[in-house]
């Protein structure tokens, strides 16, 4: 049994210390551009400096958003903005485009590049190509079971992460259009107005209702995922990180949530 890394969400600094402090391996979190939460607090440059700071002096890596998809006018600033986060000393960047990751991994050879689940990996092909890219670390599709991850697992040389507890998102892995087409506000650029959060009516072809009781009102809502009783199986995978979904989440919901994970991954030591 291999025990995985513990990688917890930050949208703030007060959420940062929450997860350090509960026993966070490691945090994510994102900058005030290219993010896939632009509307969380984030981190501008100067409190990025002291989110490394203040988590590797105490042994706990901070990995970084970038995962959005790039237009062509914004490659050079978005480029600056990894060469600004590479002289801070993050541990890597998690990256959603495919064309910013060939570009960060030929300009920046030592830097730790993270496939986002954003890429959609479902299946050990997947890992294989974006190995010879030279990606460090493959955040698999959400959508796959124990058996998958296993047999993923078996041939891959890259690590892998998989998503572990929090929000999940009704289309594949959050490729998700309807935000875009609704409002014009696309989660692939980190503006999603979570469309499937909201109240819907069930209708047959006569626009009758029939949702029912039972049904509810938010019929495209899924119910959070959950694996802490899982936690024994997923550690038998082999997968080396387990990622907490939760960068829109207050910094008390990241502090109950990191230390109950930690409290049940120290159990299988």
């Amino acid at each position: 049994m291999t025990i995985p890394e513990l990688l917890a969400p930050a949208g703030s600094f007060d959420a940062l210390v929450a997860a350090v402090e509960n026993g966070a391996d490691a945090v994510y979190l994102g900058g005030k551009s290219f993010s896939a939460r632009a509307s969380a607090s984030n981190f501008d440059q100067e409190q990025m400096k002291q989110a490394v700071k203040y988590a590797h002096l105490r042994n706990v890596k901070i990995y970084v958003t970038v995962n959005i998809l790039i237009d062509n006018a914004e490659l050079k600033s978005v480029m600056e903005y990894v060469k600004e986060l590479y002289d801070l000393g993050v541990d890597g960047i998690i990256v959603q485009d495919i064309g910013l990751a060939y570009l960060v991994r030929t300009v920046f050879p030592h830097m730790d590049v993270h496939a986002s689940t954003q890429m959609t990996v479902h299946n050990a092909e997947g890992v294989r190509f974006l190995e010879k890219m030279g990606i460090d670390r493959v955040v698999l599709a959400r959508e796959l079971s124990l058996k998958d991850i296993i047999a993923i697992k078996g041939s891959a040389k890259a690590e892998l992460e998989v998503f572990g507890h929090g929000a999940l998102c009704i289309s594949y892995s959050g490729q998700c259009l309807m935000s875009s087409l609704i409002g014009g506000r696309s989660g692939n650029r980190g503006k999603c107005a979570q469309p499937c959060r909201m109240e819907y009516t069930l209708v047959d072809e006569k626009g009758r209702n029939i949702s029912g009781e039972e049904t509810g009102k938010h019929l495209l809502s899924p119910r959070d995922l959950n694996s802490l009783e899982l936690l024994p199986q997923l550690s038998d995978t082999g997968v080396n990180s387990l990622k907490l979904e939760g960068r829109m989440k207050r910094p008390e919901y990241v502090a109950t949530v990191v230390r109950i994970y930690r409290e049940v991954l120290d159990r299988l030591k």
